[in-house]
Protein backbone atom coordinates (compact mmCIF):
# COMPACT_ATOMS: atom_id res chain seq x y z
CA UNK A 1 0.00 0.00 0.00
CA UNK A 2 2.74 2.65 0.82
CA UNK A 3 4.24 1.40 -2.24
CA UNK A 4 2.12 2.09 -4.34
CA UNK A 5 1.32 5.69 -2.97
CA UNK A 6 4.85 6.91 -3.01
CA UNK A 7 4.54 5.64 -6.77
CA UNK A 8 2.06 7.49 -7.22
CA UNK A 9 3.50 10.47 -5.59
CA UNK A 10 6.85 10.51 -7.73
CA UNK A 11 4.19 9.97 -10.89
CA UNK A 12 2.54 12.97 -9.35
CA UNK A 13 5.72 14.69 -9.07
CA UNK A 14 6.96 14.08 -12.49
CA UNK A 15 3.89 15.15 -14.30
CA UNK A 16 3.91 18.42 -12.61
CA UNK A 17 7.24 18.95 -14.11
CA UNK A 18 6.33 17.50 -17.23
CA UNK A 19 3.38 20.20 -17.25
CA UNK A 20 5.71 22.93 -16.04
CA UNK A 21 8.08 22.67 -18.78
CA UNK A 22 5.49 22.14 -21.00
CA UNK A 23 4.05 25.63 -20.37
CA UNK A 24 6.59 27.77 -20.45
CA UNK A 25 7.24 28.82 -16.79
CA UNK A 26 10.52 27.22 -16.70
CA UNK A 27 12.69 26.99 -19.59
CA UNK A 28 16.42 26.61 -20.66
CA UNK A 29 18.59 29.83 -21.31
CA UNK A 30 21.70 30.21 -23.49
CA UNK A 31 24.21 32.55 -21.35
CA UNK A 32 25.73 34.09 -24.22
CA UNK A 33 22.00 35.36 -25.55
CA UNK A 34 21.45 37.20 -21.81
CA UNK A 35 23.38 39.95 -21.26
CA UNK A 36 25.65 40.23 -18.19
CA UNK A 37 24.46 43.09 -17.01
CA UNK A 38 21.77 43.73 -14.55
CA UNK A 39 20.36 47.27 -16.34
CA UNK A 40 20.77 45.34 -19.97
CA UNK A 41 19.08 42.27 -18.35
CA UNK A 42 16.20 44.74 -17.15
CA UNK A 43 16.12 46.53 -20.55
CA UNK A 44 16.03 43.49 -22.31
CA UNK A 45 12.92 42.03 -20.68
CA UNK A 46 10.92 45.15 -20.61
CA UNK A 47 11.58 45.47 -24.32
CA UNK A 48 10.24 42.12 -24.65
CA UNK A 49 7.17 42.67 -22.62
CA UNK A 50 8.33 40.49 -19.65
CA UNK A 51 7.08 41.92 -16.77
CA UNK A 52 4.83 41.56 -13.85
CA UNK A 53 1.51 43.55 -13.81
CA UNK A 54 -1.00 43.62 -11.33
CA UNK A 55 -4.62 44.33 -11.94
CA UNK A 56 -5.38 46.38 -14.51
CA UNK A 57 -3.53 49.62 -14.37
CA UNK A 58 -1.23 51.32 -16.97
CA UNK A 59 -0.09 49.23 -20.04
CA UNK A 60 3.55 50.60 -19.57
CA UNK A 61 5.68 50.15 -16.84
CA UNK A 62 7.64 53.05 -14.64
CA UNK A 63 10.92 54.05 -14.23
CA UNK A 64 12.01 53.40 -10.33
CA UNK A 65 15.82 54.34 -10.50
CA UNK A 66 15.68 56.09 -6.78
CA UNK A 67 17.42 52.70 -5.22
CA UNK A 68 20.20 52.09 -3.57
CA UNK A 69 21.92 51.60 -7.19
CA UNK A 70 21.01 55.07 -6.99
CA UNK A 71 24.11 57.73 -6.55
CA UNK A 72 22.36 60.50 -5.93
CA UNK A 73 20.04 58.46 -3.55
CA UNK A 74 22.97 57.03 -1.68
CA UNK A 75 25.09 59.77 -1.43
CA UNK A 76 21.51 61.79 0.54
CA UNK A 77 20.97 58.93 2.70
CA UNK A 78 24.50 58.72 4.21
CA UNK A 79 24.90 63.01 3.98
CA UNK A 80 21.64 62.54 6.39
CA UNK A 81 22.63 60.24 8.53
CA UNK A 82 22.54 63.02 11.28
CA UNK A 83 18.64 63.54 11.36
CA UNK A 84 15.48 61.12 11.90
CA UNK A 85 13.69 60.48 8.37
CA UNK A 86 10.02 61.09 8.61
CA UNK A 87 9.44 59.76 5.04
CA UNK A 88 11.86 58.54 2.30
CA UNK A 89 10.27 57.45 -0.54
CA UNK A 90 12.35 56.33 -3.51
CA UNK A 91 9.43 55.37 -5.87
CA UNK A 92 8.68 59.03 -5.50
CA UNK A 93 11.73 60.47 -5.36
CA UNK A 94 11.56 62.03 -1.93
CA UNK A 95 13.62 62.61 1.26
CA UNK A 96 11.56 64.80 4.44
CA UNK A 97 13.78 64.84 7.38
CA UNK A 98 11.71 65.25 11.30
CA UNK A 99 12.44 68.13 12.82
CA UNK A 100 16.10 68.53 13.97
CA UNK A 101 17.46 71.00 16.55
CA UNK A 102 21.22 71.24 18.04
CA UNK A 103 21.42 70.63 21.77
CA UNK A 104 17.77 69.87 22.63
CA UNK A 105 16.87 73.16 21.86
CA UNK A 106 12.71 73.22 20.99
CA UNK A 107 12.71 76.87 20.25
CA UNK A 108 14.37 76.84 16.57
CA UNK A 109 14.33 73.40 14.87
CA UNK A 110 14.92 72.38 10.78
CA UNK A 111 13.40 69.89 8.63
CA UNK A 112 15.09 69.10 5.16
CA UNK A 113 12.89 68.16 2.52
CA UNK A 114 14.86 66.91 -0.37
CA UNK A 115 13.42 66.10 -3.99
CA UNK A 116 14.78 64.33 -6.98
CA UNK A 117 14.33 65.39 -10.06
CA UNK A 118 16.32 63.40 -12.25
CA UNK A 119 18.38 60.10 -11.71
CA UNK A 120 21.46 62.25 -13.14
CA UNK A 121 23.87 63.46 -10.86
CA UNK A 122 24.03 66.86 -12.05
CA UNK A 123 22.75 70.10 -10.00
CA UNK A 124 19.16 70.71 -11.33
CA UNK A 125 18.45 66.87 -11.12
CA UNK A 126 17.82 68.03 -7.13
CA UNK A 127 16.12 70.55 -4.88
CA UNK A 128 16.86 70.65 -1.67
CA UNK A 129 14.22 72.83 0.69
CA UNK A 130 14.95 73.76 4.46
CA UNK A 131 12.28 75.07 6.10
CA UNK A 132 12.81 76.88 9.68
CA UNK A 133 11.03 76.68 12.65
CA UNK A 134 10.82 79.25 15.75
CA UNK A 135 8.64 78.47 19.03
CA UNK A 136 8.10 80.89 21.39
CA UNK A 137 6.19 80.69 25.20
CA UNK A 138 4.02 83.19 25.80
CA UNK A 139 2.09 82.66 29.30
CA UNK A 140 2.70 79.34 28.98
CA UNK A 141 0.99 78.69 25.69
CA UNK A 142 3.64 78.23 23.02
CA UNK A 143 3.24 79.31 19.69
CA UNK A 144 5.38 77.97 16.18
CA UNK A 145 6.22 79.63 12.84
CA UNK A 146 7.38 77.89 9.87
CA UNK A 147 9.34 79.31 7.08
CA UNK A 148 11.37 78.53 4.34
CA UNK A 149 15.02 78.95 5.57
CA UNK A 150 16.81 80.77 2.61
CA UNK A 151 20.31 80.91 4.59
CA UNK A 152 23.24 78.59 2.83
CA UNK A 153 22.41 75.60 4.52
CA UNK A 154 20.27 74.25 1.56
CA UNK A 155 23.23 75.17 -0.74
CA UNK A 156 25.59 73.22 1.45
CA UNK A 157 23.78 70.04 1.94
CA UNK A 158 23.01 70.12 -2.29
CA UNK A 159 26.46 70.60 -2.59
CA UNK A 160 27.80 67.80 -0.39
CA UNK A 161 25.42 65.40 -1.97
CA UNK A 162 26.49 66.17 -5.45
CA UNK A 163 30.13 65.94 -4.48
CA UNK A 164 29.29 62.63 -2.74
CA UNK A 165 27.36 61.55 -5.75
CA UNK A 166 29.68 61.79 -7.97
CA UNK A 167 32.40 59.97 -5.69
CA UNK A 168 29.91 56.86 -6.11
CA UNK A 169 28.88 57.35 -9.64
CA UNK A 170 33.22 57.14 -10.41
CA UNK A 171 33.29 53.96 -8.33
CA UNK A 172 30.15 52.77 -10.29
CA UNK A 173 31.49 53.28 -13.59
CA UNK A 174 34.86 51.79 -12.32
CA UNK A 175 33.30 48.58 -11.16
CA UNK A 176 31.00 48.10 -14.35
CA UNK A 177 33.91 48.35 -16.49
CA UNK A 178 36.15 46.36 -14.75
CA UNK A 179 33.17 43.81 -14.82
CA UNK A 180 32.53 44.18 -18.76
CA UNK A 181 36.22 43.61 -18.91
CA UNK A 182 36.08 40.19 -16.87
CA UNK A 183 33.22 39.10 -18.82
CA UNK A 184 34.51 39.73 -21.75
CA UNK A 185 37.81 38.07 -21.02
CA UNK A 186 36.27 34.59 -19.62
CA UNK A 187 33.68 34.98 -23.10
CA UNK A 188 37.54 35.01 -25.13
CA UNK A 189 38.72 32.66 -22.89
CA UNK A 190 35.76 29.93 -23.55
CA UNK A 191 35.76 31.15 -27.22
CA UNK A 192 39.13 30.24 -27.62
CA UNK A 193 38.59 26.71 -25.84
CA UNK A 194 35.97 25.98 -28.19
CA UNK A 195 38.17 26.41 -31.58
Amino acid sequence: MKKTFALKKLLFLFLILTLLSECGIYRKTDSRKVPYNVKDRVQKNLEEGRRIKFGKGRSGGGVFDFASSNEMWRATIEILDFIPLNNADYGGGIIITDWYSENNNDSDSLKIMIRFLSNEVRADGLKVTVYKKKCKLNNGIQSCSTQIDNSEIGQELKLAILKKAAIYKTESQKKEKEDFNKNRRATNRDRDGQD
